[in-house]
């Protein structure tokens, strides 16, 4: 047997159909890409960047995997409803959602507005549950639903209440949803990324030092902040999800597994 036919045979995924929301880039490009690796075909989902996705779909489906790029708003639960059924129609089926897509949000209390409230619930716990709700009309047994929360969910961050409150939501939801779906044979988690090198931990990593600290690189701030002492890869969050999704993770349901370098 080749070393390539070993490769073939490790693979988790093979023969599954996966949709990743906010899949364009960041974590949700490695992921889309980890996935494709371990041998699912995948749906890539964004709200904007046509050119970026369409790219990210084009190199995917060079390695002889099947990619597709697919517009949708994930604020919108009509629009998540219509990009859960496109991708179950193009892929031929859905076994795996990955729901990926968030936004960051940064404000004192005072300064929270309802309308910031709306734009982050929207996206980061409405928006993942509706994408958890029209999965399960296409997933059955042996599906996994991820969903993606995070390490501000369980710490104390300088301002930053309305975004770990909407992750919050998300490892709550996953408990609950665990013995609703588990009667369906169908396995839903989180993820719990810390510090991440993507360009959202470039724009975002200065908010995370406490006001009282000294200034500092915004990257060095954020490496004391953990025990290995280093942003994690997108790869590296991938590589959980993937767990996650594969039956390698087959009795674990209903839980948020932490990805984040040991925060402290």
């Amino acid at each position: 047997m080749t070393s390539n036919d070993d490769a073939r045979t490790c693979r988790r995924l093979p023969g599954r159909r996966a949709l990743v929301t906010g899949g364009s880039r960041g974590i949700g490009a490695a992921v889309a890409r980890r996935l494709a690796a371990e041998g699912a075909s995948v749906a890539i989902n964004y709200h904007s960047n046509a050119q970026v996705a369409e790219a990210l779909a084009a190199e995917i489906s060079a390695t002889g995997a099947t990619a597709v790029a697919i517009q949708a708003d994930i604020a919108d639960p009509e629009a998540v409803g219509t990009l859960v059924d496109e991708s179950a129609e193009r892929l031929g089926g859905l076994e795996i959602l990955i729901s990926n897509a968030g936004i960051e949000h940064f404000g004192a209390l005072r300064e929270i507005t309802p309308a910031d409230f709306d734009r982050v619930f929207s996206v980061n716990l409405r928006g993942q549950l509706f994408a958890a709700q029209h999965a399960a009309r296409h997933v059955g047994a042996g599906g996994s639903i991820v969903l993606m929360s995070s390490v501000s969910a369980s710490t104390q961050i300088f301002d930053h209440t309305l975004y770990a409150s909407s992750k919050a939501g998300v490892s709550a939801m996953v408990r609950n949803l665990a013995p609703e779906l588990g009667r369906r044979g169908i396995r839903v988690n989180a993820v719990a990324p810390g510090g991440t090198a993507t360009d959202m931990a470039t724009e975002f990593a200065h908010r995370y030092r406490h006001p009282d600290m000294p200034e500092l690189p915004p990257e060095t701030a954020m490496n004391t902040m953990n025990a290995l002492r280093r942003l994690a890869r997108p790869e590296e969050i991938a590589a959980a999800v993937a767990f996650l999704a594969s039956d390698d993770a087959s009795y674990v349901t209903g839980s948020t597994l932490a990805v984040d370098g040991g925060y402290f």
